[in-house]
């Protein structure tokens, strides 16, 4: 009796379930039924031999296989796409992944230019909570990301590098100061984002971190836990535009490194044919941005 197939489509569900965290919301997005959605994901795991999903909390996770095959399955859809895009003569869209932030007060501008220079493929923005905002498991063709990147494959463009500023709860004794140190911080409790964030205790001196911290998985619930006066957190320039908040106050941060700002997309063939325009613009954008 032979394996039954593996098709496009079980892919695709299955990368919809990874990134929605929900069956019922990968079927919306895919158009289908949930009972539909169940089907493809059990079939495909019926052909792998192995549990993709775990189903047994509330909130759907990987499994370990599920994590390691997810990597796979975008890489092998997104050569598909390009495959099919060699043939045909409408391009697809340019897809742009953040983390937070974007490009900062440069996004709009950005988009605006490139629908204006390149109105026959769109750039998509999307914010992916990862350390390459998708890129490395193909859900992007190309990402905007702050801190080093030392992820094999991909290949790097500095555009520019951002001002560090310290997050306080708008109302606290912090948000009275016109500017903060370091050493401000420290005795307070930080909030990191472990997910996608670039702030570690390592940004302090050795003998003058901080002692204590809370974890979180994304910029909402990093805002939250400041905004609650449960921390104060690290970021850039960047992100008080981009996040503001009622209860958030930003402070320039005088004595902490500055942040550089990159783009970054895969090596190989399997790069999108406009990545290269983008980089173009992305420099114009930013050198009249920062020019301002």
């Amino acid at each position: 009796m032979t394996d039954p197939p593996v098709e496009l489509r079980h892919l695709r569900c299955f990368l919809a379930v990874a990134e929605e965290g929900s069956v019922t919301r990968a079927a919306a997005r895919l158009r289908i039924t949930q009972p539909a959605a169940s089907r493809t994901l059990a079939a495909l795991e019926d052909a792998l031999g192995t549990r993709l999903v775990d189903r047994s909390t509330h909130h759907l996770t990987l499994t370990a296989a599920g994590h390691a095959f997810r990597d796979r399955a975008a890489v092998a859809v997104t050569a598909f796409e390009d495959a099919l895009d060699a043939g045909r003569s409408v391009r697809r869209p340019l897809r742009l992944g953040h983390a937070w932030a974007a490009a900062g007060p440069a996004t709009t501008p950005l988009l605006r230019r490139w629908r204006a220079a390149h109105p026959d493929v769109p750039l998509e923005l999307l914010r992916i909570d990862d350390r390459t905002a998708g890129l490395a498991r193909g859900a992007v063709d190309v990402a905007l990301l702050r801190g080093p990147v030392d992820v094999p494959g991909l290949v790097t463009e500095l555009l520019h590098v951002e001002h560090r500023v310290a997050a306080v709860p708008a109302d606290g004794p912090l948000a009275e100061r016109t500017t903060l140190r370091l050493a401000d911080l420290a005795p307070h409790t930080i909030a990191l984002n472990a997910v996608s964030g670039t702030t570690t205790l390592e940004l302090w001196p050795a003998d003058a971190r901080p002692t204590s911290t809370i974890t979180v998985a994304n910029t909402d619930d990093w805002l939250a836990a400041i905004a609650a006066d449960r921390a104060v957190g690290v970021t850039t320039t960047a992100t008080p535009g981009m996040h503001p908040h009622p209860a958030v106050a930003y402070r320039p941060l005088i004595d902490a490194p500055p942040l550089p700002v990159v783009l970054a997309w895969r090596d190989g063939a399997a790069r999108h044919p406009a990545v290269g325009a983008l980089v173009v613009l992305a420099h114009e954008v930013l050198a009249d941005t920062d020019g301002t």
